[in-house]
């Protein structure tokens, strides 16, 4: 083994710092190869069932089959809010895809695997820029596609799954220097996730800080000038007509009104603040830095090991070759922490907090990390090459551990749960299928947890589910509220005049109950909780034995059952109700 160890580091490492265009097309067609490979594993799941779709997906995406069948979802305030909210281009690609005939669902699903294929190449190409190593461009590539596939941003075809592509091209042409693609980017970034632009932006203030401050050994050239200068006017035209121009469903709430608010406490639909502090400030999904840390990979920490290594660097003889472009990792997570903070100073005016942080930091990791690891990887074998004979030992420990490193990085899908992007797999066809039947303007009124699946798997609207329950916008939140409430004081009353009420003002169709509905405390393990004040007065009806109207007639009018739900006829309910 020591004999070969000159020509094992040679080849690997050492020749790799002036590499042949056949290296940089070996390594760049492998991070393609495990791109394709670990983002088909997520394709096939999603296609595993007709009824299959990622969870943010069954907000976001269900709506677009308007495109398909202009009469689905008529009047129906939860559909015609999540299309208000969807940025321009995001609706252009999913629509002009259904103009072709592909439906939009499916498209979600394929959507994430070229996301991850745009994202790898670039990610690789961002890589070189920082160290022109073609295997540390693949290990970067291959630490962000296991970032990606362990999170649900790309796979959920959303809005954000186009972060990690728009951002990383922003990145790889600003460091390049590449005008019009980067001005390209910026645009692309404001039609798909206007709050990218936000971060890029940020960026290209820094670089115009440079020059204000006169940083030495840092020069801003003329083109740099009109990189930014052009940029900051894209990024600015961007984001304009999303600060200027009033939502139809606004104001966004307030702080004041979302501390009041049981749906942004512990455990709420949008839970936001918590009684950890390092819970809330570092891993929580909303309001932390750096949310889902324990699904990353360790060896992603190894990016804290970059400065030490810049530090001791006669130990890393690789370091020479790191290029002063790296800065840019360290520009990019204070532009992130600023924006973050901002975030949070103004809630909800810049939405979530952590979406200015959680993204760009696990990019930053990735480049980070994979330049660690590769650096690491070259001392290990420079260190057991320079063993004498004697010192067997010591060129073994050095193999082994490089090996071992690299097995890690290859081998880390097999030790946690992966994927894990978050796909719903509906378990009722039965029941999709029956409400698919009905006319397309059909109502469904439940307060049921299959209730949210209902529109992506039968295309039928529903007055109120546990996942349209997002309270950002008060205008639409007023309104899911006012027809929560109805829903639980029809389901839930004795009075037949209520019920009819209810009815006939939501256009009322079918009740979906689930066969537990009307046990005293299956209202406090729903979704409904929140709403206590309505909640609280229908358990004591319920314990005191009070007869709800549809539970009275639930056999008389039952269209459909299951071993867990049952659905009701409206109009059956109100016949026999005036027959009584």
């Amino acid at each position: 083994m020591h004999d070969r160890l000159p020509q094992l580091h040679k080849g690997l490492i050492t020749q790799a710092t002036r590499p042949t265009q056949g290296w940089y097309v070996l390594w760049l067609v492998l991070s393609f190869l495990m791109a394709l490979l670990l983002g088909g594993l997520v394709l096939y799941q999603s296609l595993d069932s007709a009824y299959v779709i990622q969870d943010d997906a069954r907000q976001h995406v269900f709506w677009m089959r308007r495109f398909l069948d202009a009469d689905l979802f008529p009047n129906d305030v939860i559909a015609d809010y999540f299309q208000s909210v969807a940025p321009g281009g995001y609706t252009a690609l999913y629509r002009g895809a259904a103009e072709l005939g592909l439906d939009p669902v499916l498209l979600s699903k394929i959507v994430p695997l070229i996301l991850g294929l745009i994202t790898t190449g670039y990610c690789f190409g961002i890589c070189l820029e920082l160290l022109p190593l073609p295997v540390a461009g693949f290990t970067a590539s291959l630490l962000l596609n296991q970032i990606i596939w362990t999170h649900d941003d790309v796979a959920s075809g959303t809005p954000r799954a186009f972060v990690y592509p728009l951002f990383t091209a922003f990145l790889y042409y600003l460091l390049k220097r590449s005008l019009l693609p980067c001005w390209i980017t910026i645009l692309l970034q404001g039609l798909f996730y206007p709050q990218t632009v936000l971060l890029s932006a940020g960026l290209l203030a820094v670089q115009g800080l440079r020059w204000w401050l006169r940083v030495p050994h840092w020069p801003f050239t003329r083109r740099d000038a009109w990189l930014c200068g052009v940029g900051m006017g894209i990024a600015i035209a961007v984001t304009l007509p999303y600060l200027l121009s009033p939502s139809d469903y606004g104001p966004v709430v307030s702080l004041a009104e979302a501390r009041s608010l049981p749906e942004f406490q512990a455990g709420g639909r949008a839970e936001f603040f918590r009684d950890s502090s390092a819970q809330f400030w570092l891993w929580d999904g909303r309001s932390g830095i750096l949310p889902r840390a324990d699904r990353l990979s360790p060896l992603l920490y190894a990016a804290l090991l970059l400065p030490l290594m810049a530090w001791r660097s006669r130990w890393f003889p690789l370091c020479q070759h790191i290029q002063p472009k790296v800065v840019i990792l360290v520009q990019m997570l204070g532009v992130s922490l600023v924006w973050y903070g901002l975030a949070h100073l103004l809630l909800y005016r810049l939405h979530l907090p952590s979406r200015y942080t959680q993204h760009t930091l696990r990019i930053g990791l990735a480049l980070a990390a994979a330049i660690a690891l590769i650096t690491l990887i070259d001392a290990l074998l420079h260190w057991a090459e320079q063993a004498h004979r004697q010192q067997r030992l010591r060129s073994h420990v050095g193999v082994i551990a490089s090996g071992a490193i690299a097995l890690a990085l290859l081998l880390f899908p097999l030790w946690v749960q992966f994927p894990r992007v978050g796909y719903v797999t509906g378990a009722y066809p039965d029941l999709y299928t029956f409400f698919s039947q009905q006319p397309a303007d059909t109502m469904i009124a439940s307060i049921a947890d299959e209730a949210s699946n209902l529109p992506s798997f039968s295309q039928r609207s529903v007055l109120t589910a546990r996942e349209y329950g997002i309270p950002y916008h008060t205008g639409y939140y007023d309104q899911f509220v006012e027809r929560t409430t109805a829903v639980l004081q029809a389901q839930y009353s004795d009075d037949l005049d209520m019920v009819r009420t209810v009815t006939q003002t939501y256009g009322i169709d079918f009740w979906l109950l689930d066969r537990h509905a009307f046990q005293a405390n299956y209202l406090r393990r729903s979704w409904v909780w929140q709403y206590d004040d309505v909640v609280y007065p229908i358990q004591r009806s319920l314990r005191r034995g009070s007869r709800p109207i549809l539970k009275t007639l639930h056999q008389t009018c039952l269209v459909f059952e299951n071993s867990s739900l049952l659905v009701l006829d409206a109009a059956c309910v109100l016949e026999q109700g005036d027959s009584t």
